[in-house]
């Protein structure tokens, strides 16, 4: 069935993103934006990543918008999805598709959808494509179209998207600053992006995986510290003062300091809302999802910022972006929104952000979250994942329906239910159990002033799916 999830569509190749269902949900989008632009010209800009078989996805989705008249935008190589959503914007298009699974496994492919804002689709947008993709399932198959090569153009994303992201980050205290940079481009979207400005900038940097690879050197091309072992080598090798790495489609950040240490994405969310806030002095509102730290909350409390929770998604923090009710956004997913930048997951845009950090200040990741800690205080956070099956599903609805007052000899102080259920204990330590939005799990998150204390929860978590 197909499903858009957390974020947009995503199945194994050759067995649900087929070709076949390709062309059913390029045709309902096409449906839908007709229905939603009445009379109009109609344009899309269409993008895809370095995995198996994407560009080709990208030029059938050509073929059949061209057929219905729809002018197409298409890239001309594999762009970060920022780059398109920037695309979508300046030339006021309509709509964006990009043919990509993130940080899914290589077999994995998938279809993002993005609407005249640039921001992701929304559920009762996508909900909309559902529905008309479930109706066009149910008729003959179309065959394949010709394309119509007067409603085709290809469009570079590169040139715009760097001269956009230059106005946007401090490069000259970051060369002054003398850092280093290792950059891991996990075979993805990224390279000749993030090496290049920095380059452009004179700011000495060390890459790694800057090809494509389908196979993404046979790993996940997720930003997790597993993945970027070769990363924190070479920063030792090259003595590297940091390390930056992006996703598959370049949305996603991980952050190494000086040391080729893995900084979780929390800590680095929490790290930079301190340095807009304290050093640059913005004020505004302030979002994180509902799996993100409450580290967020402490400093959103300090300086007296407005705090919004969301479900699990970018998608809903975008809303809040372009409602323009918050100057920064995170999840800890490594996803992150910032005022005047753009309303889509910046894996460059972070990552950079990380290094002027680090340059306006004079310190080190290390001495960052020394300060921070002093200041704020520690938190550990985790997650472990559930089979997601008709036992553990009824589990999750149970709680949903009767939550209990206590947890593992806690005190339970509230009870969310903005995304999944949520439970929240003294010391700003919490309980999240949701179902994925992108593979068939339960997530269990959890945050706890102590390590001890945190597998204590995510083991009362699993205990309760069981």
């Amino acid at each position: 069935m197909i499903k858009f999830g957390t974020s947009g569509w995503r199945a194994v190749m050759g067995e649900e993103f087929t070709f076949s269902n390709v062309r059913i949900v390029v045709q309902a989008i096409a449906n839908y934006l007709k229905q939603r632009f009445p009379g109009r010209t109609i344009t899309v800009i269409v993008n895809y990543d370095t995995r198996f078989l994407s560009e080709r996805f990208a030029n059938e989705a050509a073929k059949i918008l061209s057929h219905n008249q729809i002018q197409v935008l298409l890239a001309d190589r594999d762009a970060p999805a920022q780059a398109q959503a920037l695309q979508i914007i300046k030339r006021k298009a309509q709509a964006g598709i990009n043919f990509t699974a993130s940080f899914n496994p290589p077999e994995y492919n998938g279809l993002k959808l993005n609407l005249e804002s640039g921001a992701p689709a929304l559920p009762y947008e996508t909900d909309k494509v559902e529905e008309e993709a479930r109706r066009l399932s149910r008729a003959p198959v179309f065959n394949p179209y010709y394309p119509q090569l007067k409603f085709v153009q290809k469009i570079d994303l590169q040139s715009d998207y760097l001269e956009f992201i230059q106005k946007k980050i401090d490069f000259a205290s970051i060369q002054k600053s003398k850092l280093r940079i290792g950059v891991d481009l996990l075979y993805g979207t990224s390279r000749e992006y993030l090496d290049e400005i920095l380059e452009d900038n004179d700011i000495p940097v060390e890459e790694i995986h800057g090809y494509v690879d389908p196979y993404f050197g046979g790993i996940t091309p997720s930003c997790s510290e597993q993945n970027l072992r070769e990363l924190g080598k070479l920063i030792r090798e090259k003595k590297c003062d940091l390390g930056i790495a992006t996703d598959a489609d370049g949305d996603r950040f991980g952050i190494l300091d000086q040391n080729g240490h893995f900084i979780i994405q929390n800590i680095i969310l929490a790290l930079l809302l301190d340095y807009l806030v304290r050093v640059k002095g913005w004020r505004g509102g302030v979002a994180r999802s509902v799996s993100t730290t409450h580290l967020i909350d402490r400093v959103a409390r300090r300086y007296g910022l407005p705090l919004f929770k969301t479900p699990v998604g970018f998608k809903y923090m975008a809303d809040l972006f372009l409602r323009r009710q918050i100057i920064f956004g995170g999840e800890e997913s490594a996803c992150i929104a910032v005022k005047s930048h753009l309303p889509e997951k910046d894996g460059i845009f972070a990552g950079l952000l990380v290094a002027e950090m680090m340059a306006v200040t004079g310190l080190s990741l290390t001495e960052l979250r020394q300060h921070f800690f002093r200041e704020y205080g520690k938190k550990y956070s985790g997650q472990r994942s559930v089979p997601l099956h008709p036992k553990s599903e009824r589990a999750l609805k149970d709680l949903l329906i009767a939550p209990p007052e206590h947890l593992g000899g806690r005190r339970i102080l509230a009870v969310e239910r903005v995304d999944g259920i949520k439970f929240d204990f003294e010391d700003d330590d919490w309980l999240l159990l949701r179902l994925s939005g992108t593979e068939p799990l339960i997530r269990c998150y959890a945050e706890a002033e102590s390590k001890v204390d945190l597998e204590r929860l995510l083991s009362h978590g699993v205990k309760r799916l069981d």
